[in-house]
C-alpha cells in the first residue's frame, strides 16, 4: 500500500443521491400534471401567513369588547377585569364583579348603599 501515492479520484455518492431523489419527485409531479398539488400547497402557505394575522385582529377586537378598566368603587384604586367575572381589589380587599362593562360592587337585595358625607362641627353649632 502506497499512501503517499498519487491521489485516485473518488465518487461519493451520499449527495448525490438526494439530488437524483428531488429531480425524479419534480419529473413525477410533471409528467402526472399535478398542479393541483402545487397550487394547494400555495393555498396552505397563504393561510399560515394569513392565519396569525387575522387572528392578531381577532383577538384585539375580543379584548377591546370584553376588557373593563375602571377604578374600585370602593377605594378608587385603577383596576382591570373581563366582562361578566368577578374580581378582588388588590388594594382594599373588596370583593367586586364586572357587569355591563362597569366595575360594581355586589350587595345583597335589601341593602342600601349610601355615600358618607363628613360635615363640620362648626356647621352645627351655629
Amino acid at each position: 500500500m502506497n499512501l503517499d501515492g498519487p491521489k485516485s479520484f473518488q465518487l461519493n455518492l451520499s449527495n448525490f443521491g438526494c439530488s437524483l431523489t428531488a429531480i425524479a419527485l419534480i419529473w413525477l409531479l410533471i409528467t402526472i400534471g399535478a398542479g393541483w398539488l402545487v397550487k394547494s400547497l400555495f393555498v396552505l402557505m397563504g393561510l399560515l401567513i394569513l392565519a396569525p394575522i387575522v387572528g392578531f385582529f381577532a383577538f384585539r377586537w375580543w379584548l377591546k369588547r370584553n376588557l373593563v378598566q375602571e377604578n374600585c368603587p370602593v377605594c378608587n384604586y385603577p383596576l382591570a377585569g373581563f366582562n361578566q367575572a368577578a374580581l378582588q381589589c388588590p388594594s382594599c380587599g373588596e370583593a367586586l364583579t364586572v357587569t355591563h362593562g362597569h366595575i360594581e360592587r355586589p350587595t345583597p337585595p335589601g341593602t342600601v348603599d349610601v355615600e358618607a358625607i363628613e360635615v363640620p362641627t362648626k356647621l352645627l353649632e351655629d
